[in-house]
């Protein structure tokens, strides 16, 4: 890849460096790596643009794409900062003006300052074993409580233990579950360490233990959206309940 990116944690916030000349041919594996940094679950994402140069104007949607990802889950920010001149007028293009862009970073941490909040969150180390699943719901009905969600309670809790069972009957890892509470969602996350991506079972074929091997498809009928990302070292499956 012509592109190089370099990640640095700052307190919580994560800034990628990427530098360049970006043509269609960087695309893929651009947004993979950016993906990687969003399922790090940052504060927020600043991607720093200032020796990066556009040879093909199109691949500048890597942007949006992860802009849009990271709406829809984890919900952080990401500002593009610093861009040389002929970058950033091609950002002003409709398609990316909705990707906030400073001169620098240092404006986009300031501009960041004077938005940010503590966002509560609550989050466990589980072994894959029979009994995550239950502590996982215990965890989710901990955090509805505390933050007076209690309508969410059914939810949330079905979809943090489905979560966690597809960890303990196919990656067999340790895993992480997060419950975090942003301005529009309760987000939940699973994280483990197996990279392959579950298939959920297609609703006309079920699979011979009416319960077993159906919980995504439970998942994608209870969350306002969900997905799968890949991480440095496995993957993380997260879902969205609107608040």
């Amino acid at each position: 890849m012509a592109i190089e990116c370099t990640v640095g944690d700052d307190g919580g916030d994560l800034q990628v460096s990427v530098a360049g000349r970006l043509c269609m041919g960087d695309v893929a594996r651009l947004h993979n790596r950016l993906l990687k940094c969003l399922a790090e679950q940052p504060d927020s994402l600043l991607i720093r643009l200032d020796e990066l140069y556009v040879d093909e104007p199109l691949s500048l949607a890597v942007f949006t794409a992860i802009a849009r990802q990271a709406a829809r889950w984890p919900g952080t920010p990401v500002l593009l900062c610093g861009p040389p001149p002929a970058t950033r007028r091609l950002l002003r293009a409709p398609a990316y003006r909705r990707i906030p862009t400073f001169a620098s970073a240092t404006a986009a941490q300031a501009h960041l300052g004077e938005q940010k909040r503590m966002l509560p969150s609550l989050s466990d180390e589980l072994i894959p074993v029979a009994g995550a699943a239950r502590h996982a719901r215990d965890l989710a009905t901990d955090a509805c409580l505390r933050w007076e969600l209690s309508h969410l309670i059914a939810p949330a809790s079905h979809i943090t233990s489905e979560l966690v069972s597809n960890v303990v009957d196919h990656a067999h890892t340790m895993m992480t579950v997060r419950l975090s509470l942003r301005p529009r969602y309760l987000n939940i996350a699973v994280r483990d360490g197996s990279p392959e991506e579950p298939s959920p079972l297609p609703p006309e074929q079920p699979p011979p233990h009416v319960a077993k091997g159906r919980g995504l498809l439970l998942v994608a009928a209870m969350a306002n959206s969900w997905g799968c990302m890949p991480t440095v070292n496995g993957k993380v499956m997260w879902a969205s309940l609107a608040r």
